[in-house]
């Protein structure tokens, strides 16, 4: 059964990318339970089509395809393999992303290190956006959600320094407001969640040290779960959203109000 409308995603098709586990798990269940067909997208397998399993039982339709959406060409057989499944795209949660592989200020940052964390947070969310995109122009209709940060907004080094991926969060940030400018005409939403501290594998949650100073950080004393993301990626997949694009929505139990 579906939600309540304006939140009911009945009849509608969500491609969500890092969908094996984390955000991107939490995100995929509350769609589907708000009554998505959704695809799974992810270089973990398992995780994916653990998901799908999940879904499935959930009466939904559910398609799990493993992709590396640093792969140009790999993202463009995903996004043909949705659409020839399913006919449709309405939906695209642009998750998928790496933290930086070892938190460094830029003057001892690797640049393999560097390119790594661009191919897969900021070209990868590129390749994605266009697949979508160009089946929603045809429909004239469509909701992408980028899943920025926080740090796409304000520097983390007060915590720990990230440049990486403070520099491809940011990045998000503003292609997020350059495509709701490009397709607003074209009935077709773009905005970005920023989240805070979430307990997934990005962060080392089972250090001790890592967990107590984020916690400290965040003025709601806590790490959130992820499945605290789902009503905000149910409200801008849906109906209940129409007239919003090119907004930035944190999610961070208050540590941007600071």
């Amino acid at each position: 059964m579906g939600y309540p409308q304006p939140f009911d995603l009945s009849g509608k098709v969500a491609v969500i990318t890092g969908a094996g586990g984390g955000l991107g798990r939490a995100m995929a269940l509350g769609l589907a339970e708000a009554g998505a067909d959704v695809a799974l997208l992810d270089i973990d397998k398992a995780g994916i089509d653990d998901g799908a399993t999940q879904i499935g039982a959930l009466g939904r339709g559910a398609i799990a395809l493993a992709c590396n959406i640093a792969d140009e060409d790999a993202v463009d057989r995903a996004f043909a393999e949705v659409e020839a499944r399913f006919g449709r795209i309405d939906i695209l949660i642009n998750n998928a992303g790496i933290g930086d592989p070892e938190p460094r200020k830029l003057h001892e940052y690797r640049t393999s290190d560097w390119r790594k964390v661009v191919s897969v947070n900021l070209d990868g969310q590129f390749y994605c956006a266009r697949a979508a995109l160009s089946r929603m122009v045809r429909a004239g209709s469509g909701k992408v959600i980028n899943i920025a940060s926080m740090w796409g907004l304000a520097g983390p080094s007060s915590v720990f320094p990230l440049p990486a991926y403070a520099a491809t969060k940011g990045a998000i940030v503003n292609l997020t407001r350059e495509l709701a400018l490009e397709y607003a005409a074209q009935g077709i939403c773009v905005n970005a969640i920023c989240p805070g501290f979430f307990r997934t594998k990005l962060g080392p949650y089972d250090d001790a040290e890592f967990t107590a100073a984020t916690t400290a950080f965040t003025p709601m004393g806590r790490i959130a779960a992820p499945d605290e993301l789902k009503g905000t990626a149910i409200f801008l997949a849906s109906a209940a959203s129409d007239f919003i694009t090119g907004a930035l929505i944190p999610v961070d139990g208050g540590c941007l109000a600071k």
